[in-house]
């Protein structure tokens, strides 16, 4: 019972009951990145993400963020987006978690590029 009340009310974990009918009955795959999400467009031409884990905006990959914003682009046509060797893989916002950069991570204390007066 728990779980179909969070599927209906919570947004943050999953996709709703709402956006699933509308997904079902209004949405067209468009395709699948490499982390699993899944993007749809209607008739009208709205568009929109199904994450496959936690929601968050910042792990759609570059391949999709502009599709996604309706930014014109030629890679709507392709279905292999080509990475260069240069190229990190994408990675989502990594703030707040045990990943975040942090510039002394490792060092218990902070050296100071500075003396203070005395």
């Amino acid at each position: 019972m728990l779980t179909i009340l969070k599927k209906i009310f919570i947004w943050w974990n999953q996709d709703t009951f709402g956006t699933k009918l509308k997904t079902i009955f209004f949405g067209k795959l468009k395709g699948q990145d490499i982390f699993g999400n899944k993007y749809y467009e209607n008739k009208k031409g709205d568009r929109w993400v199904i994450y496959s884990e936690e929601i968050d905006a910042s792990k759609i990959p570059i391949e999709w963020y502009s599709w996604i914003h309706h930014t014109p682009n030629n890679l709507e046509n392709k279905h292999e987006f080509k990475k260069y060797n240069w190229q990190k893989p994408h990675k989502p916002n990594l703030t707040g978690t045990e990943n975040a950069y942090h510039p002394n991570k490792d060092k218990n204390e902070i050296k100071k590029k500075y003396k203070s007066w005395k």
